[in-house]
């Protein structure tokens, strides 16, 4: 029998080394590079690039990568034609659009002449395709929702557009103004990387028995989908509609709200953090754009934002927990009219970046991840006893 060492959840444990992300009280950083300083002045491409690479790319080697991205966006017709397949699934209920772009992914490697490599050559090919292909699915994914005909099927997009604004161009048909790509890019940047959380750790683990680099991002996004991970935007944005119709019908007020969730002891989404205990680095960065955008919109989109940080006021106040990015995100994607269905794979669009470098930095430094339970079931005993 083995005694516990650590806390639920493996709480307080460090698992092990990277050289990729440093994430603690007062900094998140990205390969050296602060959040706030890439936020400001990178673009999604840059970051994507230097976590992958290790280092920051000069004009030449950006453009180059670019080219790569762009090339690589275009899906073959299986993958097209399981996504109309998917439509009636999501429809009905018995899929969620993180469910298909789990398949979509898992389908991608039965069609990668590389899929079983796991050199670092064959991996970081692997990783470009996948970070280029992943909005294709969702926007793909967003054009069978919506009943309409799949946008720029041959090309996955416009050559002309960024990463973030191809993203948009694909889920609506329409190119988003500058501003409203910069916010996209800048949500892209803020939810790349983010040391050993839940769907990056599952990632790793596979990635230690070897398995492959598809397998091991199929089973980041299903750890992502959990509401107490990548979901949170989603839950987050789903609790505010349910205040804004509790107050709406006239069943109270946004306190009464709260204080009815406390007392029935809700978990409120888009709070806390297991690491940041004094306030997210990246939420108040993706507020105060997610705000700007919805000043413009007018009051039906300020609206949220004003619902929102009473709400944060309320949880800081009475409960000394500040909001996670989940919270402002929700909120901002909300007012540019992305679907809340595909809040959380737009954060695997950005997220990919970071899977994909720490499974080529578990493949290039591996040991097999397998800990000991500490045993709590029956003592000893006999069968035939």
């Amino acid at each position: 029998m083995t005694t516990a060492t650590a806390g639920k959840g493996l709480e307080g444990i460090t698992a092990g080394d990277t050289a990729i992300c440093a994430v603690d009280q007062t900094s998140l950083i990205y390969r050296g590079y602060e959040i706030a300083d890439l936020a400001e002045n990178a673009t999604f491409e840059e970051v994507a690039y230097l976590l992958l690479e290790g280092e920051k790319p000069d004009a030449k080697q950006l453009s180059f990568f670019k080219d790569e991205l762009i090339a690589n966006r275009a899906l073959d017709p299986v993958t097209i034609n399981f996504l109309k397949e998917a439509g009636p699934m999501i429809r009905e209920g018995s899929a969620v659009p993180m469910d298909v772009l789990r398949t979509a992914v898992s389908l991608l490697a039965n069609l990668d002449n590389e899929s079983q490599e796991i050199s670092r050559e064959a991996n970081m090919r692997k990783a470009k395709r996948l970070l280029a292909k992943i909005p294709t699915i969702i926007g793909h994914m967003q054009n069978v929702i919506d009943g309409k005909d799949i946008i720029a099927p041959d090309t996955g997009g416009d050559a002309n557009l960024s990463h973030a604004a191809n993203l948009l161009y694909l889920m609506t048909g329409e190119r988003p103004s500058d501003e409203v790509a910069h916010v996209i890019d800048v949500s892209l940047i803020l939810y790349a990387e983010h040391d050993f959380n839940a769907s990056t750790f599952a990632s790793r683990v596979i990635a230690a028995t070897l398995s492959d680099m598809h397998g091991a991002v199929t089973g980041a996004i299903a750890a992502l989908k959990g509401p107490l991970h990548g979901g949170a935007n989603e839950a987050a944005m789903e609790m505010l509609k349910e205040i804004d119709a509790f107050v709406s019908a006239g069943k109270g007020s946004v306190d009464d709200f709260m204080h009815k969730a406390f007392e029935e002891k809700r978990k409120l989404m888009g709070f806390g953090h297991r690491v940041y205990k004094n306030g997210d680095h990246r939420a108040g960065i993706l507020h105060k754009l997610g705000r700007n955008i919805a000043e413009k919109k007018g009051k039906d989109a300020v609206k949220w934002f004003d619902l929102g940080e009473k709400v944060q006021k309320i949880m800081l106040d009475e409960k000394n927990i500040f909001p996670n990015v989940d919270f402002p995100c929700g909120m901002t994607y909300f007012v540019m009219g992305i679907p809340v269905p595909q809040y959380t794979p737009i954060f695997v669009a950005s997220r990919m970046s970071g899977w994909a470098a720490h499974i080529m930095e578990q493949h290039e430094n591996n040991r097999l991840i397998r800990p000991v339970a500490n045993y709590t079931g029956p003592k000893l005993r006999k069968w035939n006893g």
